[in-house]
Formats: structure tokens, C-alpha cells, sequence
């Protein structure tokens, strides 16, 4: 998928769409390139805005999301699995097959 595929939901979309790579990317380079350095990225804790944090760190994981496509669960990565046999163990055969690789990002509190 290249940077053009997906356009970015808007307050006005009846549908919001997940946010892609190629889209975020898209974001920074055209859209936010002009902000300042130092400004801060902040997470909402839903959809609603009933709160924010800091984003602080970030994981490679697989998502796999529920039936209404709006949440979902985080499972750890195949190679990462096969370097931790307690990883392996705790996750046996509890991974969906529609978890999808993913850039997974936290926020700080």
C-alpha cells in the first residue's frame, strides 16, 4: 500500500476508518511537517475524548480486532514468541489467526 491509498478521517466521516502507516506517514510529511519540533503528540484514551496522555513509547505487535472492528487485543509477534518460551507458553494457541502485524503505540499514563 503506498502513502495514497487511504485518505484521513475527518469529525465529519459517518465511518472512521483504522489509521494506516501510509496515511500517518502521509500526516507527518505534508500536514504537520510545518509544526514546531517540540510539540507534543498526546493519545486519547477512546473514541470519545474522555481523556489524554503523552504518547511515550511504542511496540511491533499483531491486532487483532473484535467483531465491531473498534477495539481489539494486542498479541506478541511469531519472532518474538520464539525467543521467549514463557511468551510461547502464556500465548498458546490463544492467538487469533486475524491478528495482523502492527505498530502498536502507547501513551503515558
Amino acid at each position: 500500500m503506498d502513502d495514497n491509498q487511504q485518505t484521513p478521517a475527518t469529525a465529519e466521516d459517518e465511518h472512521y476508518r483504522p489509521l494506516t502507516l501510509a496515511v500517518l506517514r502521509r500526516l507527518v510529511r505534508y500536514n504537520w511537517s510545518g509544526l514546531p519540533g517540540n510539540t507534543p503528540v498526546v493519545l486519547s484514551s477512546d473514541a470519545k475524548g474522555s481523556s489524554f496522555s503523552p504518547f511515550a513509547t511504542f511496540d511491533h505487535g499483531r491486532y487483532a480486532p473484535t467483531d465491531t472492528g473498534r477495539s481489539g487485543a494486542i498479541y506478541p509477534l511469531a519472532e518474538r514468541l520464539e525467543l521467549d518460551r514463557e511468551l510461547r507458553e502464556l500465548y498458546a494457541g490463544r492467538i487469533p489467526d486475524s491478528a495482523v502485524r502492527a505498530l502498536v503505540l502507547y501513551p503515558l499514563g
